[in-house]
């Protein structure tokens, strides 16, 4: 079978197939599970480079390893937040919106490959910063905005429709973004606790 093999892509494949259930599920109707696999591939997705780093790869699984993680982000963070949005929308302006950010979030993804290839090649210190927003971002924000707005008895339709729109606008917008780090990641972490209290509360589970 094509590909490397070893256990710095496990979360990676892990979580572009937790993914892939909140697509079936949102599809389905599903939209709390949905929001709960997205957050849980962000999860996923937050660790998988530190544990790419402590094995020793050559520049072809590095390369590999760009691919795969930029792919399975494309599903995770592009694809599953525009069917949410689109099932919890519908309707022609959810197709233009959920369309544009699909489309950025692919822009994005292949700049990013590309810019990462290049410092890859100059560098073997870990990356700082981002340029522009994360796809890996929508994990955060989509069910933070939705759940609230459950929670709030707010239209959820137009605020995921504007939360994927200003995602789209940033990923795209050159600005510095400073990589997290262990304290940031646990900050998030908390943040993520937090909205799955807020999406099990609304829930009525």
């Amino acid at each position: 079978m094509l590909g490397f093999y070893n256990y710095t892509v496990v979360l990676t494949y892990m979580g572009m197939l937790i993914s892939f259930l909140g697509i079936t599920s949102a599809l389905n109707g599903g939209i709390y599970l949905s929001l709960v696999c997205l957050m849980l591939s962000g999860v996923c997705d937050m660790f998988d480079g530190k544990i790419a780093s402590t094995k020793e790869r050559s520049n072809r699984e590095k390369s590999f390893g760009i691919q795969i993680d930029s792919l399975s982000d494309l599903i995770c963070f592009g694809m599953l937040p525009a069917i949410i949005v689109f099932k919890i929308s519908e309707g022609r302006s959810a197709v233009y919106i959920c369309s544009i950010y699909l489309l950025s979030a692919l822009i994005r993804l292949a700049y990013f490959n590309v810019e990462e290839e290049e410092r890859q090649r100059s560098t073997t210190d870990e990356r700082r910063a981002y340029l522009g927003l994360p796809v890996t971002s929508a994990a955060l924000f989509l069910p933070l905005f939705l759940s609230s707005a459950i929670f709030f008895s707010l239209p959820g339709d137009k605020i995921g429709k504007a939360v994927l729109l200003a995602m789209a606008v940033a990923f795209l917008t050159p600005f510095p973004l400073k990589k997290p780090a262990i304290r940031g990641k646990i900050a998030l972490l908390l943040c993520g606790c937090a909205e799955l209290f807020l999406i099990v509360k609304v829930r009525g589970l």
